[in-house]
């Protein structure tokens, strides 16, 4: 049965609370001399899970990103037991930028009364454990490909689409992510919340096996930090991860200075906060962005 609209926005409100558990990848360290090259990859990974475990997927490499598209039916579905969470605060989805030199991260977080909701709807089971051989499966061909050779992938995105009903989950991952976790360098946690995650509810995917309606770019660092810092706010707010007096500004700057110690990013002079609830910029150079970290 075709899932309601209603049902379908409500989870992509809260989607960062569906992929509970595909992000459990093996954590071996074997050696594998490299045997991809650059523009095998994407046939590479089709191929692997087509044989593998008859998944059928389209696949592009677009500079330095591998599109995994994923096309499926009834993607999400009702759990037997709904994941409970509190709720904190009201958070609008708010689009960050960075260009020419000046980050901008625009946030509407509203406190509100401590309420329990429950998650009404998931990931299907089967649906998740197709996604994790998905990311098994690249993780073995990025992992053995000459990583001597310039312009090599550094990001890949899987798009899971419920080409029935509408909907779908992109997920953009950073290599060196995948890498840190798989030899412990980081945590499960702090691996997830490194993920660009993203939903969407459209006509255009209904029936779209080969993912046309997707506008398939090369992503680059300015535009992941950005965005990553947008999911990290969703995720501390919605989850939440902070108590309802937190001080909202001082843990939106944490955010900021851990996402960009992440990836060593320095290639910003200024940063501009915009609290669009109270209409209050606050701006920053790249010294005080980066010393905050350390105080």
């Amino acid at each position: 049965m075709m899932k309601s609209k209603r049902s379908l926005k409500s989870l992509a409100k809260v989607g960062l609370k569906i992929l509970p558990f595909i992000l459990f990848l093996s954590a071996c360290n074997s050696s594998v001399a490299p045997s991809f090259l650059k523009e095998n990859i994407p046939q590479a990974v089709s191929d692997l899970c087509k044989k593998e475990y008859k998944l059928n997927l389209i696949t592009k490499l677009v500079g330095q990103t591998l599109w995994v598209y994923l096309p499926l039916e009834d993607i999400v579905t009702k759990p037997p037991k709904p994941e409970k969470y509190m709720e904190r605060f009201l958070v609008e989805d708010k689009k960050n930028s960075l260009s020419e030199g000046i980050l901008k991260v625009s946030y509407s977080i509203k406190p509100v009364a401590e309420k329990e909701l429950k998650q009404e709807m998931s990931l299907d089971k089967e649906v998740n454990e197709k996604i994790f051989n998905v990311l098994q499966v690249i993780r073995r061909v990025l992992f053995s490909t000459d990583n001597s050779k310039i312009n090599n992938p550094l990001f890949f995105c899987i798009v899971t689409a419920d080409i029935k009903n509408g909907f779908e989950i992109k997920q953009i991952f950073h290599l060196s992510d995948l890498k840190k976790l798989s030899y412990g360098f980081i945590s499960q946690t702090e691996y997830q919340h490194r993920i660009v995650q993203d939903t969407s509810i459209s006509a255009l995917i209904i029936g779209d096996s080969q993912g046309t309606h997707l506008d398939y770019q090369n992503i680059t660092l300015e535009d992941f930090i950005a965005s990553q810092i947008q999911n990290r706010i969703k995720i501390k707010f919605q989850k939440p991860e902070v108590e309802k007096n937190a001080d909202i500004d001082k843990e939106v700057l944490k955010i900021v200075t851990s996402t960009v110690d992440a990836y060593n990013f320095r290639n910003f002079s200024l940063l501009e906060m915009i609290d669009l609830l109270n209409a209050k910029k606050t701006i920053f150079n790249r010294a005080a962005v980066l010393g905050s970290s350390r105080d």
